[in-house]
């Protein structure tokens, strides 16, 4: 995806990041260099482009602001000229991130949290008691909201979990320094982005997750801790949704999902470990290797409906090449028969067998690729499958892990 969104990001004015938190990660790679984001919008490495991060987005200002400082160290220019940050985003505290991790370890089934404190920082939201930037950079509100915190929280690590509670004084120092840091970032984004839009500026929104990690649509629990559909970047940026004119659908050429959950077409064997390899599918935040798998136009397909999605961008199309066989799946079957209704629990999900096609492979591509044509006719004709599957055009196709080896359809 952030490959994506720097391609598309040259053409963007404003590119914005609406959802999660430091718990996905983005990866880019310009003149042989690798940069990986977890919290700013990928189009930070062009000039002249305004990156915003949305009040639904969760901040760990300590990870922002690490981000920023090595942006820095490769001479990227970060500033509150080009980076706005909403005053209504919420922020990760110390005891999200011990909260996170002392639940995954009592429960009987792992989820697979990252244990960044997304979830906790989401659940303070909701209960209206999270710290947002708003808060953050004024030191009297600060300590009043942090005081009530502690209050709640300490009690809750020192009875249920058995481990000592948070300083005060420790946090609301630690805090203090991030703020001054912060504080000329902080933006009124619904201001920002309605005036942009009034001017006829070109907003980009950038998703951070795949379609099932979405809390209310994915294979939950097994989600993050936000919505991670199309749909939601209106509510996570504060921009009017019917004002957006065109959804991109993001999806590799194969299937991968990180950490715990239902994957019915997960290839242990072999074929599995070989697309994890030359795929190079780690977790850009935790690390860990991706599960892999071929490609499941049946999940595809239900992606694309969720989302709205009027084009596809297919990427690591290189990644199958040299392949002599490479198998698809277009269908599911739910206890032997077909599938009625899609699966909704994770028991649903165990139940399901996939149904593949098995096509023909296609040689090592070219270098240098500029037109579809120049694909192999094998994998021209394996797009076009998705294509007809979809009933959607793929309009971008990426070959390659540099910036440059995409081409539009």
């Amino acid at each position: 995806k952030g490959k994506i969104i720097d391609y598309l990001s040259k053409d963007a004015d404003y590119i914005v990041r609406f959802q999660g938190g430091n718990n996905a990660g983005h990866t880019v790679v310009v003149n042989g260099k690798k940069f990986i984001f977890h919290l700013i919008p990928s189009g930070i490495l062009r000039k002249g482009k305004i990156c915003v991060i949305g009040n639904g987005v969760v901040i760990d200002p300590q990870v922002l602001i690490r981000e920023i400082s090595s942006l820095h160290k490769e001479k990227v220019k970060v500033s509150p000229e080009n980076l706005k940050i909403s005053l209504l985003s919420h922020i990760i505290m110390p005891y999200h991130k011990d909260l996170d991790a002392l639940r995954e370890k009592r429960r009987l089934h792992k989820i697979g949290t990252t244990r960044r404190g997304i979830g906790p920082c989401y659940v303070d939201k909701f209960s209206r008691c999270g710290i947002r930037l708003a808060d953050l950079i004024n030191p009297k509100l600060f300590r009043e909201k942090l005081k009530d915190n502690l209050r709640e929280k300490n009690p809750l690590f020192r009875r249920v979990f058995k481990v000592k509670g948070f300083s005060f004084k420790k946090i609301y120092k630690q805090y203090l320094k991030f703020s001054k840091i912060l504080a000329p970032y902080a933006e009124d984004v619904v201001e920002l982005l309605n005036f942009a839009q009034v001017k006829k500026k070109s907003i980009l929104f950038e998703g951070a997750q795949g379609a099932f990690l979405d809390v209310d649509f994915g294979t939950y629990p097994f989600v993050t801790s936000s919505n991670t559909i199309a749909s939601f970047s209106g509510v996570g940026a504060g921009f009017p949704l019917l004002k957006i004119d065109k959804v991109i659908g993001v999806a590799k050429a194969y299937t991968t999902r990180v950490g715990e959950g239902p994957f019915p077409i997960e290839e242990k064997g072999r074929e599995g470990f070989s697309l994890r390899e030359k795929g190079a599918e780690f977790g850009a935040t935790t690390g860990r290797p991706r599960r892999c798998g071929w490609l499941d136009l049946v999940l595809l397909k239900r992606a694309v409906q969720l989302n709205g999605v009027d084009s596809l961008a297919i990427t690591k199309i290189d990644v199958l090449s040299s392949l002599k066989k490479i198998k698809v799946c277009f269908k599911y079957k739910y206890e032997g028969k077909g599938l009625r209704n899609f699966p909704a629990t994770s028991q649903d999900w165990e139940k399901i067998k996939p149904v593949y096609r098995e096509i023909k492979g296609w040689p090592a591509l070219k270098p240098n690729i500029e037109s579809f044509k120049d694909l192999p006719s094998e994998a021209r004709d394996y797009i076009k499958i998705i294509e007809d599957y979809l009933e959607r055009k793929v309009e971008y196709i990426s070959v390659g892990s540099v910036r440059e080896a995409i081409i539009k359809k």
